[in-house]
């Protein structure tokens, strides 16, 4: 199989999910960990020549300057990365942070405290957007010439923003560039990472509740450049089991009276989300889902709260008062315990793989087949698991003929194909700083 590398660009480059990420695609490569929690290692996706996991080099965007190798220290201290990895991939993770540019945090909420230097947004905000957009767009341009990949993959991995007030305002490519030309204020962070990305044909994801490229004029950027992009809130816990479980309910014709769902979780995401207002976007996508399987009539409500104490563990409880045969009322219960990076890293991968593919045979748009991988997809009114499991299942078969060599599964025996394998990083990285010598 011919070798790829595929350029990674992750907004929120050294929070818990990118450092997850990011050391679990380093540890494939070294051979010190498997493909577990990854969709795209086993069928039907292993059918199709997907970019290979160890041919991936990360950069980013963040606002935040704690160094990536600590995120993952303490990640590695809460059980959630592999010590024997951690130590493996800890000169690969510091040469990875010396490519994490100075991120945006415009319109992020008040909840977002996370930066502790300079942001693109100048003092007190001052800079314009469309110089933020012209910067965001410099820095992948830059990544790019500097190092030899075959395209660049953009990955939403930031803190979720509030919802966009009014964003039938931007419903047109024409009215998303006067906004930026007219400093709209109302523009948010991920939007602007999106716009940044499409218009230079870089494919975009959107693992966040935040907006992205959700907006009409971004869809419209994204079908006129032929770039794929997809989102929105990746589907990884108590949602997952909505969605496998409401379906049951309505296929047994049980009438569902109520859906009470409790969570609690700690760590950046979980303190963030802990503000009402950066809360709206995450609690309409948990809920939402239900809604489309079971109807309105069904009582569905999802809180949320803030338990430091959890760090990047999450728990959910789940009620379900449901009416079956005569009036019979009873009552399904369960609790979803998770680590939360460790159950997004893995399909942060498989996006980027799949999208990478799509673009490399020219599959730009709105990625519908990929929507079980997120609670709220864009273009797809399907929320019944197994049917989305489905699409992906037919879009693996439509592609099937066009394969010339076997799929591209990721390796995990830490040969990672040819001598630079393990080493792929260093050679990106190779100019930047003595530390990197040791992923040679």
């Amino acid at each position: 199989m011919t070798r790829t590398r595929t350029g990674v660009w992750f907004v929120g480059a050294r929070g818990n999910v990118a450092a997850t990420a990011i050391t679990g695609a380093r540890g494939i490569a070294r051979g010190t960990i498997d493909d577990t929690g990854m969709v795209t290692a086993r069928e039907p996706c292993t059918r199709l020549n997907l970019p290979p996991v160890d041919g991936f080099v990360f950069a980013g965007h963040d606002i935040a300057e704690r160094p990536l190798l600590h995120t993952a220290t303490d990640l590695a201290d809460s059980g959630i990365v592999d010590r024997a990895t951690l130590e493996a991939v800890a000169d690969d993770l510091r040469g990875i942070d010396e490519r994490v540019e100075t991120g945006t945090a415009r319109n992020c909420g008040s909840a977002v405290s996370l930066a502790d230097g300079d942001t693109l947004d100048g003092v007190d905000g001052d800079r314009g957007v469309s110089e933020v957009v012209e910067q965001i767009r410099a820095d992948y341009a830059a990544f790019l010439e500097e190092h030899d990949v075959d395209r660049l993959v953009v990955v939403n991995l930031a803190s979720s923003e509030p919802p966009v007030r009014d964003p039938e305002r931007y419903d047109t490519l024409d009215a998303f560039e006067s906004a930026l030309e007219a400093d709209d204020a109302d523009l948010p962070a991920s939007s602007l990472y999106a716009y940044a990305a499409l218009v230079d044909g870089h494919p975009y994801v959107n693992f966040t509740p935040s907006t992205g490229s959700e907006l009409g004029g971004l869809r419209e950027l994204a079908d006129r450049e032929n770039v794929p992009h997809v989102g929105r809130d990746a589907k990884t816990g108590e949602t997952l089991l909505k969605t496998a479980l409401g379906p049951m309910f309505a296929g047994r014709n049980l009438r569902v009276m109520s859906w009470d769902g409790f969570n609690i979780l700690g760590n950046g995401d979980g303190k963030v989300l802990d503000d009402d207002e950066n809360k709206a976007g995450k609690l309409q996508s948990k809920g939402g889902v239900l809604s489309e399987v079971l109807g309105d009539d069904a009582h569905n409500r999802v809180r949320i709260d803030y338990t430091p104490s959890l760090g990047d563990w999450k728990t959910a409880w789940d009620h379900v008062h449901f009416e079956g045969f005569m009036n019979t009322k009873m009552t399904l219960q369960f609790t979803w315990q998770g680590a939360d990076s460790a159950l997004a890293a893995p399909l942060v991968l498989d996006l980027v793989r799949l999208v990478a593919y799509a673009d490399e045979r020219g599959e730009g748009g709105t990625q519908t087949h990929l929507a079980s991988f997120f609670k709220e997809p864009m273009d797809v009114d399907e929320h019944d698991l197994s049917r989305q499991f489905a699409m992906l299942e037919s879009y693996v078969e439509a592609h099937r003929d066009a394969e010339a060599e076997p799929a591209g599964a990721v390796r995990t025996d830490g040969s990672g194909g040819d001598e630079g394998a393990v080493g792929v990083d260093a050679e990106a990285n190779a100019d930047t700083d003595a530390n990197a010598e040791a992923e040679r």
